[in-house]
């Protein structure tokens, strides 16, 4: 699949956020997060924000385990989501506050593919 094909051509405006954002478990989605600036969370919850119905409704067409790679990518992006958004609406900056990164606790297990 090339650059340009990265997500399903009705979310391509998405698409510069997916080397960042879209990221196979939990932890790489906070370190994400924790490695980015409150101006590139805010730009990405942004432009996540108004389209996460419209992501939804996409990817309710495909089994959880069984999407393609481009539809696995777009739920990679809005699950990113939940990270950025703990950063823009409840936090006020990418990491806990009083906390330092990394952190010392890492997950290591979950619901497959996303869970951790």
């Amino acid at each position: 699949m090339s650059d340009a094909n990265m997500l399903p051509a009705e979310f391509a405006d998405l698409e510069r956020f997916v080397a960042h954002w879209a990221k196979p478990t939990v932890n790489e989605r906070v370190d994400a997060r924790c490695r980015s600036t409150m101006a590139e969370i805010t730009e990405f919850y942004d432009a996540l924000i108004v389209r996460a119905s419209d992501i939804l409704d996409y990817l309710d067409q495909f089994p959880l385990h069984d999407m393609p790679e481009d539809a696995a990518r777009l739920a990679q992006l809005l699950l990113a989501l939940v990270q950025a958004s703990v950063a823009v609406e409840i936090q006020g900056q990418p990491l806990p506050p009083k906390t330092e990164y990394p952190f010392r606790v890492e997950l290591v297990g979950g619901v497959a593919p996303y869970g951790y």
